[in-house]
């Protein structure tokens, strides 16, 4: 009987120390997949902004800094973050300082491929020049975001008042604010590539202003984590800063094969693409480090405009030390 008892009680541990180990290899499981990638959920920006990340991703670049990368996206990535929905995402900038000021638990981690604003000022052939807006309807995509921001100083570099002798509206982004031009809802608006090239080649419409003309140091790009993936995986914020250098940088220098690429994936003709890429080729940098003296700037623009209620430790809200070295 004693003997009966003995076997017992070996049998117990012995169950209870598979059982444990089953449950680490599970909880294992959870950051990785099946092939021993990380699992990293990504919040890419929509459109043309966020095709060349999407492309690096198909070639295998993550991949092959051992990430198994989910790309979406989210209308607000601050609240993505902060919900744990997405472990890294591509953010404005004025939103994610606002965010983390706030008391967001994020963080800036890396500038974007590009940090000046890819804005435009595109009018309807009836307005030849930016002064013609006066009394005008303006689109500014949305209203208190970084291209009402760019609306603003290029009306104010014209004599315009912004406040008083325009009428600024939020139409969109993208295509729903290409589309309030086309049905003539506004007179010009904010826009981004592809549509100034569309417009021009269609005859609907033409290009009165860069905003990366007026607002050179306006910083409108950056990459940021929560604070809860930077502790929990620092070294695979690394590998992915790593392999997003790699497809922006591979998708500059193989132009003709990325074109291909979004053409598959975008309603665009590829002549057009080629000119939108060509206009922003200077924007187009792989300067990943955040530059602190141009967020302060940037916060201070805001802060001028009346787009942020009050001053924030900028160096606080980012983490440089995942920045892949040149």
């Amino acid at each position: 009987m004693e003997n009966f008892k003995k076997k017992s009680i070996l049998t117990v541990v012995l169950l209870s120390l598979l059982t444990l180990g089953l449950a680490a290899c599970s909880d294992s499981d959870s950051s990785e997949d099946n092939d021993g990638l990380d699992q990293v959920t990504y919040s890419a920006f929509d459109g043309l902004n966020g095709m060349a990340v999407r492309f690096g991703g198909e070639k295998g670049f993550f991949e092959d800094e051992g990430i198994d990368i989910e790309f979406v996206v989210a209308e607000d990535e601050v609240s993505a973050l902060t919900s744990g929905d997405v472990d890294i995402a591509d953010g404005s900038t004025t939103r994610v300082i606002v965010g983390a000021g706030r008391g967001a638990p994020i963080k800036m981690i890396a500038s974007m491929y590009r940090t000046q604003g890819p804005f435009y000022l595109q009018a309807g052939n009836d307005i030849d020049s930016v002064e013609d807006l006066r009394g005008q309807d303006i689109g500014v995509g949305i209203v208190g975001s970084g291209m009402d921001v760019y609306a603003r100083y290029i009306l104010e570099e014209h004599g315009i008042d912004p406040d008083n002798d325009v009428n600024l509206i939020d139409n969109g982004t993208y295509q729903q604010g290409y589309a309030t031009l086309q049905n003539e809802q506004v007179d010009a608006t904010m826009i981004h590539e592809p549509f100034v090239t569309m417009g021009e080649e269609s005859g609907e419409s033409h290009l009165l202003a860069q905003g990366w003309d007026y607002l050179p140091d306006f910083h409108t790009g950056v990459i940021a984590a929560s604070d809860s993936f930077i502790e929990e995986s620092p070294e695979v914020i690394e590998r992915f800063l790593e392999a997003y250098h790699t497809t922006q940088e591979y998708a500059k220098n193989n132009q003709e094969e990325y074109i291909d690429y979004v053409v598959e994936h975008m309603d665009i003709d590829p002549e057009v693409l080629e000119q939108a890429l060509d206009r922003e080729d200077e924007l187009w940098t792989n300067d990943m480090p955040l530059d602190v003296e141009r967020l302060v700037e940037t916060q201070n623009i805001q802060l001028d405009l009346g787009f942020q209620e009050e001053e924030y430790d900028i160096e606080s809200m980012i983490d440089t030390s995942f920045v892949p070295e040149e």
